[in-house]
């Protein structure tokens, strides 16, 4: 009788596939509102968790079921825009500004040492947006990003142009790098990525869900109002944000590759025709029921999957049992996705 089949090499079949959702909670497409923090909205000090960052969520922060769906930072490599720790000798430019700028530098470049660039020009500022980890599966789709930013000078259209520029990201210490740019659905408007006088408009880091804005070209395009005056509270993060509230459009997916293992399991026609089932069998070895000796029924309900220490490690479930007997073969495809 047996009881374990080892399968075959051709019997086991590995397939890859992708699989996108929206980034949003509640598979939300458009971010249409969003609601933040009363408490980040007035920042009290240089270190209140305002200084660094606005929250951004999908439901009045009163709800019992709120969600951070990402925040809004604003970096500068000088420290301006922010006030400073202390008033101390020697302390001018430790605020929130600059250890945000410091924060996001180390982890693309790996250094301090390095600022960042946007097509060629290096400004001395950033915006960011940090989706929250739980946002998102294994990365933000490329080509999905569609944002749309209000402003004293209008509303602009941005993406990332990993459509326009197919294969071609650069790869960081954070994964894939796309250029942000005005247009949408992942295809640049026009052909020149720097598309203001002050460089382009940003970079996109779909694997660790960060975009990462040219302040000075979306302030001066949008009209955004950065103020870069030291030892001030710029409150740089709250009218970034709200740039991106007045237009009430911020789309963007989120994707994961599943890979599924499938095992055809093969029960041929003199397998299996006996159950293991103590209880059928007498203290003498005969079986209990006599109709079992000639015509021997089963009942195929569970598959069980065991390593090489007969250790099992995963059961698949029928959604009916199968009947098998002498006369009866089946095979069955047994799916595991991870």
């Amino acid at each position: 009788m047996a009881t374990y089949n080892r399968y075959a090499a051709d019997d086991i079949v590995i397939s890859t596939d992708k699989s996108s959702t929206s980034t949003w909670s509640n598979n939300t497409n458009n971010l249409t509102v969003a609601y933040t923090a009363s408490s980040q909205a007035t920042f009290g000090s240089s270190t209140a968790s305002g200084a660094f960052r606005i929250d951004v969520y999908n439901l009045p922060t009163s709800s019992t079921s709120e969600e951070v769906q990402y925040s809004a930072l604003y970096g500068n490599r000088r420290g301006s825009g922010s006030l400073d720790f202390t008033n101390d000798t020697g302390s001018f430019g430790l605020n929130a500004s600059r250890d945000i700028y410091s924060q996001y530098r180390n982890l693309v470049f790996g250094t301090e040492l390095t600022d960042f660039t946007f097509d060629t020009v290096t400004p001395d500022d950033i915006f960011v947006i940090n989706v929250n980890r739980s946002r998102y599966k294994q990365n933000l789709k490329p080509g999905t990003l569609n944002l749309k930013l209000s402003g004293s000078n209008g509303e602009f259209f941005l993406t990332d142009d990993s459509i326009t520029k197919t294969g071609s990201a650069v790869i960081t210490n954070i994964g894939r790098q796309f250029s942000i740019v005005s247009g949408s659905d992942g295809v640049m408007s026009g052909s020149a990525l720097g598309q203001t006088t002050q460089g382009s408009y940003g970079l996109f880091y779909p694997d660790a869900g960060i975009l990462l804005f040219n302040a000075a070209a979306v302030s001066h395009s949008v009209g955004i109002g950065v103020i870069r005056t030291d030892h001030t509270d710029g409150k740089n993060n709250q009218k970034f944000y709200n740039s991106i509230s007045r237009s009430g459009h911020f789309i963007m997916d989120s994707e994961e590759k599943i890979t599924s293992q499938y095992y055809f399991t093969r029960v041929k026609n003199k397998e299996f025709n006996y159950t293991t089932n103590s209880s059928f069998i007498e203290t003498d070895g005969t079986l209990s029921f006599s109709s079992m000796n000639d015509n021997p029924i089963t009942y195929i309900t569970t598959i069980g999957l065991y390593n090489d220490n007969n250790e099992l490690v995963a059961v698949a479930k029928m959604s009916q049992p199968l009947t098998k007997d002498f006369t009866k073969e089946a095979l069955i495809k047994v799916k595991l996705d991870y």
